[in-house]
């Protein structure tokens, strides 16, 4: 994206940004609540529509590379007393292929098994997601980003409501699904940033910082307009601080 400006009205949310990404790039974008993260990947999307700007992905604009995008929203897991299987959820993803009025056939169940394969859910299909833990349904949501087997992954804080027993293997996940994605990954778990992500971008209206994760502690302090502590291994260190 070039020089984007993005607006709910009158109120400016993205500034600015400039931001080129890599092909298997796994990217961590951080910053405080509000400063534009969800909006920045729906605009990546095409979702959301630039005030001023341009959008390009693959060359294209994001419309035109739906089906090479796969999107996991915030609060995709809750879904309590949601009466569909596993399988149905994943499956959902290739309405992006079919639309909303079309019947799904073998080749969408194909997909689907696959997909379920691929995050390690396939053996619960016909489980009612209901029944999961948080960690197990965000591989389901996962699932559905990837049944039509794209090329970009952008997830929007996937790790809220995994419990700390599950997110080593989730992070595993995603370093598996990284050999052959590109993923832009929102989260405001900083220790993340240290341990799983490839580079990061820090936003708060506009881009701060993009780049390696080796990032000064007092750059981290411009964005979030506090003082940052950061914990890694359950104990308090500086893990970002200059070499």
């Amino acid at each position: 994206m070039r020089n984007v400006w993005v607006s709910y009205g009158e109120h400016i949310v993205l500034k600015d940004i400039t931001l080129c990404v890599e092909e298997n790039d796994f990217l961590g974008i951080i910053g405080p609540n509000g400063g534009g993260k969800t909006t920045l990947l729906k605009t990546i999307t095409g979702e959301i529509a630039p005030l001023r700007g341009s959008v390009r992905i693959f060359g294209n604009h994001p419309r035109k590379e739906k089906k090479h995008i796969g999107y996991v929203p915030q609060h995709s897991h809750h879904i309590e007393g949601f009466p569909a299987t596993v399988f149905e959820v994943a499956r959902m993803g290739r309405y992006a292929n079919k639309g909303l009025l079309r019947q799904f056939d073998k080749d969408d169940a194909e997909a689907t098994m696959q997909a379920l394969e691929r995050v390690g859910m396939a053996r619960y299909s016909d489980t009612q997601i209901s029944k999961l833990s948080g960690g197990q349904r965000q591989r389901v949501f996962i699932a559905r980003a990837l049944v039509n087997e794209p090329s970009l992954l952008l997830l929007d804080e996937p790790n809220v409501g995994i419990d700390s027993t599950m997110q080593s293997e989730f992070y595993s996940l995603l370093h598996d699904l990284n050999d052959s994605l590109t993923i832009l990954f929102v989260t405001h778990d900083l220790s993340v940033v240290s341990r799983h992500v490839k580079n990061i971008a820090c936003v708060n209206k506009t881009l701060y910082y993009h780049g390696n994760k080796e990032i000064k502690r007092e750059d981290l302090e411009r964005v979030y307009n506090c003082p940052i502590e950061l914990i890694a291994h359950g104990v308090p260190h500086r893990v970002l601080e200059e070499h």
